[in-house]
């Protein structure tokens, strides 16, 4: 028995008002249904939030780790190959060490959410770190405005310098990317 069924049943009945008893549990019935009537709209907010929490679940692991290993094993490797000694190759070193340690900064603070998204896309309780959610969010916005407005830039000028270099890289990411034909026996 709750406690709520508890203290109805032991609740003695106001026999000097008997209606003022039917009145009084209306009111609490009708309390009770208007907080279920908000329940529709709370359903869709909560659907959203596991859709999302599963989504960012799958596609981190799946997108932004492996662009990370690609940047850092193919595109860094190159530009540092083809860039001039001297200044340029200084500047593409400091530009890939930063962009690299920013690479581990963004994993780790996944990595740190990881657990509480999982449980809300679950739709369980969850105390998720709601300003880790937001730096992640605004360190990889700024990390992806850095690389398209400094990095990718100069590598375009470095690679397209000589073909062959652009074309190697063209083709180091491409053969990443084909499955093994032993894959499809």
């Amino acid at each position: 028995m709750t406690a709520a069924t508890a203290s109805r049943a032991t609740a003695t009945p106001d026999s000097d008002a008997p209606l003022t008893n039917f009145t009084q549990c209306h009111s609490g019935i009708i309390k009770r249904l208007n907080a279920l009537d908000e329940l529709p709209a709370l359903l869709e907010p909560a659907a959203r939030a596991r859709q999302i929490a599963e989504q960012s679940l799958e596609f981190f692991r799946e997108a932004i780790f492996e662009h990370h290993l690609e940047e850092e094993r193919e595109l860094f490797p190159a530009v540092i190959a083809s860039a001039q000694p001297g200044e340029e190759l200084e500047r593409v070193k400091a530009m890939t060490k930063r962009l690299t340690q920013e690479h581990r900064m963004v994993e780790a603070l996944w990595k740190s959410l990881e657990s509480g998204l999982k449980r809300v896309a679950k739709g369980q309780s969850t105390d998720l770190d709601v300003a880790a959610v937001q730096r992640l969010v605004s360190e990889y916005t700024a990390h992806a405005a850095y690389e398209e407005a400094e990095f990718l830039p100069l590598s375009e000028t470095i690679l397209s310098r000589n073909s062959n270099h652009m074309a190697a890289l063209g083709l180091s990411l491409h053969m990443r990317h084909v499955k093994p034909v032993n894959a499809y026996i």
